[in-house]
């Protein structure tokens, strides 16, 4: 029980639980040698004063020399042990947190990721988890080795004299209640001043990919101002978190030093009643020097250790995310895709209610309707990019929702509006539509989709850095690359999001055509607003309100009377004569 709590604490695995408490261990072991390294210093003491008072010969010095041998030996094997257990073993672990966390991202619902901003998540990826190895190999290990040793130490020093036990002791757990009594009051501290660090992220990021039209707009200085004020309230925020928590540390610190005082105090009023001799209490101030040792490092770093939930608490609640899981085999019959009664909802906004329709193989299915109607939802949904909340999605007869992600999108090549892109060759970032495809294989496709047009004009062609996510190419430039990817993948659905909206009425035509003839004997799901797009398509879905409202032919559509269809393609008609 105790286990798990600390697990879910400080965000640790099975195996670093482990390593936290063989760190603890050795932490132990080490104190207690170190405190044996007193004894020995206080029987050369003893020695000496009985030689002083009675004569008595001192102690054979090769016996005292083995003893220092041996002390030296084993505090050398036992703090290497220590320091492997505590910095080793956490290094090898945060590697695999790191491994298992990329993991975890990778096979979350992409959903989850619209609720959570890109500065958020890589401050939880890079931030929370560098926060969280520090305490980890820092700080756990002693913290919990501390208080065992000192435990055992205690009972030991009781037994042999509880008065100057407690004057020696008394300081320690009055530290320590009053730091973890104020351990509210610090996470509070610690959350206000993640909030105000993400807050300066986000605006940073903002900026930066925003940065034409904030020029365009001329808000360069109000966006400054609004960065200037958050960066202050960051660097308050900071101040007082570090003033409070010093606060309470430095308390700490005084109140446990003050039981030297106490030890002195006591030990000099029972050695003047004759209650006990001068080498007792002598024993009682080499001890304290060793009991309060092992807390100097952890009173630096308690307060970090709790700072470090706030950190664990965000990594927890990617790990307690349910994953998109589904068997790894997909045999489909056939590759229609099929929505029965499918209803959809971003959090509390309904965007699809009782969705029913059938792209069959082979043929174009075309989702049209006004801004909102849901249509790219379904496009997604058809991926399982997302999953339903109600209703049933089948392809070739095969409930998406029962086959695992990647394993469905290897029968899945998709052109959305958003197009990404990677800092790479325009070879590159076609080649990833498909694993090891040759140089002729990617050349051809980028053929198809008519990229020689402008590679031409590249200083290197094909082999030419278009930056981070294609910033030296065109919106139309980066589509057409974004098309021969997945006419590379060659899958047998296709889902086209707005594919050729980037495009001028000449490429769009180029590129249509390409995508006739390659993409024959497909299931094929395009989305678009412009009629000539889906005028060739074999059968139109018209979406409004995220419900079914039309379903048939184009020509079947035009020909309704007061159709939404008909009266999107007249209106679309009466807007090309427009003109400025």
């Amino acid at each position: 029980m105790m286990g798990e709590k600390l697990k879910k604490k400080y965000a640790l695995t099975d195996k670093g639980l482990k390593n936290t408490r063989i760190g603890a261990a050795w932490t132990v072991v080490v104190n207690l040698i170190m405190m044996a390294g007193m004894g020995i210093l206080y029987f050369l003491m003893q020695g000496y004063m009985n030689t002083l008072t009675d004569g008595t010969a001192l102690p054979n010095a090769w016996i005292f020399a083995g003893l220092v041998a041996a002390f030296v030996l084993l505090s050398f094997f036992t703090h290497l042990e220590q320091y492997k257990t505590t910095y080793g073993l956490v290094y090898r672990e945060i590697r695999e947190t790191r491994i298992s966390l990329a993991e975890r991202l990778r096979k979350l619902p992409l959903g989850y990721f619209g609720k959570r901003d890109l500065a958020d998540l890589t401050e939880t990826v890079m931030g929370d988890v560098n926060r969280l190895e520090h305490v980890w190999s820092h700080c756990l290990g002693y913290l919990y080795g501390a208080y065992i040793s000192t435990a055992i130490i205690a009972v030991m020093l009781l037994i042999y004299d509880w008065r100057m036990a407690l004057a020696c002791l008394w300081g320690v757990p009055v530290a320590f209640g009053l730091l973890f009594g104020s351990r509210r009051i610090q996470k509070r501290a610690s959350q206000k001043l993640k909030a105000d660090a993400l807050a300066v992220s986000d605006n940073i990021q903002e900026s930066l990919e925003n940065v034409r039209e904030i020029r365009a707009t001329n808000r360069e200085k109000e966006y400054l101002e609004r960065l200037y004020q958050k960066i202050d309230r960051f660097e308050h925020t900071n101040r007082k978190g570090e003033l409070v928590i010093g606060l309470f540390v430095n308390a700490a610190s005084v109140i446990m030093r003050l039981g030297v005082a106490t030890t002195i105090l006591t030990g000099a009023s029972l050695v003047l009643s004759g209650k006990i001799d001068f080498m007792l209490m002598f024993m009682f101030l080499m001890v304290i020097t060793r009991v309060y040792a092992p807390f100097d490092q952890a009173l630096a770093l308690i307060a970090e250790m709790f700072v470090s939930q706030v950190s664990a608490s965000r990594l927890n609640e990617i790990c307690d995310t349910p994953t998109a899981e589904g068997a790894e085999e997909f045999t489909p019959d056939g590759h229609d895709i099929t929505f029965e009664n499918v209803s959809f909802a971003y959090d509390d906004h309904d965007v699809l209610n009782g969705v029913s329709f059938t792209a069959k193989e082979g043929e174009v299915t075309a989702l049209v309707g006004p801004s909102g109607s849901g249509k790219s939802t379904c496009a997604r949904l058809a991926a399982r990019l997302w999953d339903v909340n109600e209703g049933t999605i089948r392809v070739g007869g095969v409930d998406i929702s029962t086959v695992d992600p990647e394993t469905l999108l290897t029968d899945y090549s998709m052109v959305f509006q958003d197009v990404v892109l990677f800092d790479d060759t325009v070879m590159e970032n076609i080649r990833l539509g498909r694993h090891g495809a040759t140089d002729g294989q990617v050349l051809a496709a980028a053929a198809a989709a008519n990229c020689d047009e402008f590679v031409e004009k590249l200083p290197q062609g094909y082999l030419t850095p278009i930056g981070e996510n294609g910033a030296k190419l065109s919106g139309g430039e980066r589509q057409r690359i974004s098309i021969a990817r997945a006419l590379l993948k060659d899958a047998p659905i296709v889902l086209l999001d707005e594919a050729t909206a980037s495009l001028d009425v000449e490429n769009e035509t180029k590129v249509q055509d390409a995508l006739s003839r390659l993409l024959a004997g497909k299931t094929v799901l395009v989305i678009a607003h412009r009629m000539r797009t889906v005028e060739a398509a074999d059968k139109i879905v018209v979406l409004t309100n995220g419900r079914v409202t039309e379903e048939g032919s184009p020509a079947a559509l035009l020909a309704k009377e007061d159709g939404v269809f008909r009266r999107m393609a007249q209106l679309q008609t009466a807007g090309a004569g427009w003109s400025i």
